[in-house]
């Protein structure tokens, strides 16, 4: 049966937090609040729990999961190549809401669905999704929402769309916004906006001047 935690309580967002990296550490799923909407998250390295991630939500694999990272420095370990604008970006939008895609290490052993060999990475400005992601390190984290429904903006939303398929719900109240992260693709030279979201292509455009726009 799924737990639900007060994150408005202090006392019950830490035994949720530890909660849910234990659930995930047991290949189980875990809905967290994040600075845009709601998400869902398993551990990005087990294959297994990102595919039951992909299951809840009714997903294919031709739709693979983001990762959600707890630090800047996160990057070091999953990407192989960051250009001098990429860094610049994570500099000035991290953590908020800019996802960057980009070349994963080939290393890395895991399964997050059909990639071609890249990853969308974010890092969340929200103090819940943090605390999580610093005990679990990167999570795979989509919208908690069923495919093709609304993605939540707050915790009952989620819970009335996946249910038991979820271990654990962390209730951090309603979501600022339910405007998506801007997605820039950094794997090549010229960084391209592939979603325009919570950060315009303005504000992207005073760090990267060469953005250009799908």
């Amino acid at each position: 049966m799924s737990r639900r935690f007060d994150c408005s309580d202090a006392s019950q967002c830490a035994a949720g937090v530890r909660e849910a990296a234990g659930a995930v550490r047991r290949g189980e799923l875990v809905v967290l609040p994040t600075d845009t909407v709601y998400g869902v998250g398993a551990d990005a390295f087990s294959p297994q729990a990102v595919g039951r991630l992909l299951d809840a939500k009714g997903r294919g694999r031709n739709m693979p999961s983001p990762v959600l990272v707890g630090s800047p420095g996160d990057l070091n370990g999953l990407v192989d190549e960051v250009s001098q604008q990429a860094r610049a970006l994570v500099d000035a939008f991290w953590p908020g809401g800019l996802t960057l895609v980009a070349r994963h290490k080939p290393s890395l052993e895991w399964d997050l669905g059909e990639t071609h060999g890249t990853v969308a990475l974010r890092m969340p400005a929200h103090p819940v999704a943090l605390d999580l992601l610093a005990t679990t390190g990167p999570l795979a984290v989509s919208s908690a929402n069923l495919t093709g429904q609304p993605s939540p903006q707050d915790c009952d939303a989620a819970r009335t769309m996946l249910g038991e398929a979820v271990a654990v719900y962390l209730d951090g109240g309603p979501t600022p916004a339910a405007v998506p992260s801007s997605i820039v693709d950094i794997t090549s030279a010229t960084p391209v906006l592939l979603r325009a979201g919570a950060i315009s292509a303005d504000q992207l455009r005073t760090i990267a001047p060469g953005l250009q726009e799908r």
